[in-house]
């Protein structure tokens, strides 16, 4: 039995079973989180929530917490069954999401420009995912107003509640002409948007590993990130930039910074950074992991069989 959330394990106490509980987000900076980001019960009321972690989480025979930054911290709330608490990488399908050649990329991105009616010059930067406080895409409209580019044009792809609160900092911030909601779009649409991007920009209060983060880099296209969770991680000096302050100005300069050098994040470089979440080989780790759970749990079941029977027997 696999739980992406705590909650439903609450009805699944008294089953037996071989239980894995995967937890995608960094709960402990989620439930303390800012009042940036009040959108969830459990922000409102986090005392509850660690006490009802506390109550349901040793029904677990194996945690893969996806945020390798705060795993000792994880352990150390519960300590009786730290040992069954591991990290695990997120992964990104390379079959689905790689790179074009450079005159591939050019000609498509050209073409999105004419279909915008932007000049042909523009180069795109991509935000995609939830319009969530957690995501904070309101400091990332603040950072496109202090773009001293001229050609950056921001592409947001998804929906979610702060949809009118991002209409309004356009009308404010007069961004209307640089920035481009795309609402919610398929996958193939979102590859397409990937391959005529020169960076991925995620400026997020809080993360565990996004994937898009992931098939961004995978595609060729170098990240730059706030530092949350795991995504610095995957930064290397050929992949992207990790800014340091969560302020307009400074994810400005880095976006400036990247658009004026791109010979300094060759799509080799970010497409390198993403080797150790290539889909074959966490999955083949996470399978192989799970087989061997069976087959324990199958030895100790006939174990258990063959002592009930000798002792009927006797």
């Amino acid at each position: 039995m696999h739980f992406y959330r705590l909650e439903p394990a609450f009805a699944a106490l008294k089953w037996q079973g071989n239980k894995l509980l995967y937890v995608a987000n960094d709960l402990y900076k989620k439930v303390k989180a800012s009042s940036q980001d009040k959108s969830t019960l459990w922000q409102k009321f986090p005392q509850l929530y660690f006490a009802l972690e506390k109550a349901l989480i040793k029904q677990f025979d194996s945690i893969l917490y996806c945020t390798s930054e705060s795993l000792q911290f994880y352990k150390d709330q519960h300590p009786a069954v730290a040992d069954r608490i591991s990290h695990v990488r997120n992964t990104v399908d390379d079959e689905m999401f790689y790179p074009l050649s450079g005159s591939q990329r050019e000609a498509s991105r050209k073409t999105l420009a004419k279909e915008l009616n932007l000049p042909e010059e523009t180069r795109f930067l991509l935000f995609a995912g939830r319009l969530h406080p957690q995501k904070d895409p309101l400091l990332l409209l603040q950072s496109i107003a202090a773009l001293k580019s001229s050609t950056a044009h921001l592409l947001i792809a998804g929906e979610g509640e702060l949809m009118p609160a991002i209409r309004q900092e356009i009308a404010r911030l007069n961004l209307a002409g640089r920035v481009t909601l795309l609402g919610s779009v398929n996958q193939s649409r979102l590859l397409e948007l990937y391959h005529i991007a020169s960076a991925f920009v995620l400026t997020s209060l809080y993360e565990g590993m996004p994937i898009v983060a992931l098939e961004a880099l995978a595609c060729g296209v170098p990240l730059i990130t706030t530092r949350a969770g795991d995504t610095a991680n995957l930064i290397t000096p050929e992949s992207g930039i990790v800014c340091e302050q969560r302020h307009p100005d400074a994810i400005a300069e880095a976006i400036d910074h990247l658009l004026e050098h791109p010979e300094l994040y060759p799509q080799e470089g970010c497409t390198r950074a993403v080797d150790p979440y290539r889909g074959k080989t966490v999955v083949s780790e996470i399978c192989a992991d799970m087989l061997r759970l069976w087959e324990n749990g199958h030895i100790d079941a006939q174990t258990d069989g063959a002592t009930r029977a000798a002792a009927v027997g006797g």
